[in-house]
């Protein structure tokens, strides 16, 4: 019994033990974290390996141990994402403010201005493992040579010598080839001047670009005189005058901050902006729409067809219609792509030799949306085939006989049979596709790429574009800086609609059951 107990507190002693490990390791982490200035990761470790430790490491909970890693999961891969688009979209953050204030001005304060003197160099082979590099001032004329015993070791240190060494220099090669070394190497001359490496050929001495003023926040230029200081409203060091007053001129990199509701403010009052956003919106909500009624409409009229029982073939024409389906959409587009090309695709070749004209569908706004309609109703049409064909087995054979026997055509039987028994199972299924439609971005970014483009916008934006595709080139594509805060703030939009959306599936779906 000694034994075992002496055992069990041994087993106590273990456990405390990694859970202080990994509770240390954890700590560490956050603090690596915060000192990057990537607080939002910072957070999530926080919240991941402490409710683990918590979770194994307790009695009480221990029976959740098969929840957490879904739970998790969730949160890591679903919750975070969401939490940090939305984030994002209350800051300025951009391809020129993508770093805290603290990595900004680390970045800027090393910045190096080479100044004083040039020095053209030549580097010698004087044995396999030992250089010689040999400088000669350009403006005085004097020569210095310093010893390399190791392409590794800096600084090193230069005497003044008459002339240069009689021995073949490296070629330009071998200076690229350690080219890493010589940039990191530094140059000590016997007045304590130090050299850099600053061309290919060339040593100069540098000398760094800003001072900085912590108490009043102020960077210095050492060179101009110029005072910039940190303006927390725009992230970026920001030029002053002699009485403080804000100047044009600014400092990249900046950094990041927050600017509350501006980016939202500035999609419905910017009008560069404002225009595009609203026609891609009315666009994306068209889009979505007709691909639901054409495919929705399409499925159902060809799933009836293909259960008529006087079609002679019904098994050929179900894998022929299905097809489309089991191609990747990806390869149907790109095929679409060239069958729809102006000069030599074949649907111009056709139209060409019947009617005599060539559309311009990828010229033409009206034209590109169009096709774009009947793509996407040739890639959805399968799906709403199946589920209609499946549908149709469940409506009683019964009501088909009564009709006939009252007379009615085959219209009167799909219209007042077929159609309404059809729609109501179809609604959920129906609001789901337009909502996959609504961010339905592979087919616009491989077919038309959002174009043709609209002219006058601030910002990237195409007649074909529908929201996702537009976010995605305001955050990847601007010709000025990517504004992942303005994307991010589009995208905030788009998951309201579609959350809309996926609610009104789940509310209508609940009226089903009930």
């Amino acid at each position: 019994m000694q034994q075992a107990t002496k055992l069990t507190k041994y087993q106590q002693w273990l456990k405390y033990a990694v859970i202080s490990l990994i509770l240390f390791i954890d700590l560490y982490l956050i603090i690596l974290m915060y000192l990057q200035g990537e607080y939002l990761f910072g957070i999530l470790t926080l919240i991941v390996i402490t409710s683990g430790v918590y979770v194994f490491a307790n009695k009480k909970t221990y029976s959740y141990r098969y929840l957490y890693p879904g739970i998790m999961g969730m949160f890591i891969f679903i919750l975070f994402p969401l939490i940090a688009t939305i984030a994002i979209a209350f800051t300025n953050y951009s391809g020129t403010n993508q770093l805290s204030y603290e990595r900004a001005l680390a970045v800027l304060l090393q910045q190096q201005d080479f100044t004083g003197d040039k020095f053209n160099f030549k580097l010698y082979a004087v044995t396999p493992q030992q250089y010689q590099l040999g400088l000669e001032n350009t403006t005085t004329g004097q020569y210095y040579l310093a010893n390399i015993a190791d392409l590794s070791e800096t600084p090193i240190y230069a005497q003044a010598v008459e002339q240069l060494p009689n021995l073949t220099a490296e070629p330009l090669r071998v200076i690229t080839q350690n080219r890493s070394y010589l940039q990191n190497l530094v140059v000590l001359l016997p007045n304590g001047d130090e050299l850099t490496m600053s061309s290919l050929r060339q040593f100069s001495e540098q000398q760094a670009r800003y001072h900085y003023d912590e108490t009043h926040k102020i960077l210095t230029n050492n060179q101009t005189g110029e005072r910039y200081q940190a303006n927390d409203h725009i992230g970026f060091f920001q030029a002053i005058d002699q009485q403080g007053h804000w100047q044009a001129t600014t400092l990249e990199p900046g950094y990041t901050v927050g600017i509350g509701w501006a980016n939202f403010i500035k999609i419905f009052t910017d009008e560069g902006i404002q225009k595009p956003f609203l026609q891609i919106f009315v666009w994306t909500v068209i889009f979505s729409l007709l691909t639901v009624v054409f495919t929705v409409i399409l499925g159902m009229v060809l799933a009836s067809v293909v259960q008529w029982e006087a079609l002679q073939g019904k098994g050929i024409y179900r894998v022929l219609l299905i097809l489309p389906y089991a191609v990747p959409a990806f390869i149907s587009i790109l095929v679409f792509k060239g069958l729809f090309n102006q000069s030599f695709g074949e649907i111009n070749l056709i139209l060409h030799q019947l009617f005599g004209i060539r559309p311009e569908w990828f010229n033409d706004p009206l034209l590109a949306k169009i096709m774009i309609l009947i793509v996407n109703t040739w890639l959805g049409y399968p799906y709403m085939m199946i589920l209609c064909m499946g549908l149709l087995k469940a409506i009683p054979a019964d009501l088909y006989e009564a009709s006939a026997m009252d007379g009615a055509s085959t219209w009167q039987n799909f219209s007042k049979i077929t159609f309404p028994l059809l729609i109501k199972p179809l609604t959920p299924l129906m609001i789901a596709s337009f909502a996959f439609n609504f961010n339905n971005f592979v087919l616009i970014q491989l077919l038309t790429n959002g174009r043709p483009d609209m002219i006058g916008t601030t910002t990237p934006a195409g007649y074909t574009d529908l929201l996702v595709s537009y976010t995605y080139r305001i955050a990847f594509e601007g010709s000025g800086s990517q504004d992942f805060g303005l994307a991010a703030a589009i995208a905030t939009i788009i998951f309201l609609l579609v959350g809309g959306l996926a609610l009104l599936n789940l509310k209508s779906i609940k009226l089903k059951l009930d």
